[in-house]
């Protein structure tokens, strides 16, 4: 299972079509990471402000139609995640039957995420 986040709001707007981020368009690809604690870790430091709820979609690399990549990251990997890391870019949209998990980002006191239920 790979992961990738994604507001409610932005998961829902268009349920009957594959799953187009922005960065589909923008990179090339769609963000993914390899496992929870560096879903997390990535999560702190890019999405903090993002609306929430934030969930994270787990996907069965096998069930994507699109090319999946391993990469590392560009220009390095965010604070917190090992050099050489390798990341899941989707090279297409993502299909929904794909998904195999939806969980939701849980946040400490703090406002840091701190897990997935």
């Amino acid at each position: 299972m790979i992961y990738h986040v994604v507001p409610l709001a932005e998961w829902d707007a268009d349920p009957d079509r594959p799953y187009a981020p922005a960065s589909l368009a923008e990179d090339g690809f769609v963000h993914c990471s390899p496992d929870e604690e560096t879903t997390l870790t990535v999560v702190n430091a890019f999405y903090r402000t993002a609306p929430r709820p934030l969930l994270a979609l787990l996907l069965d690399e096998d069930r994507l139609t699109a090319r999946c990549v391993w990469e590392a990251a560009v220009p390095g990997p965010p604070p917190g995640v090992a050099e050489g890391t390798l990341f899941p870019h989707v090279f297409g949209p993502v299909d929904r039957e794909a998904v195999q998990r939806v969980l939701e980002v849980r946040w400490d006191e703090e406002g840091r995420a701190a897990g997935l239920s």
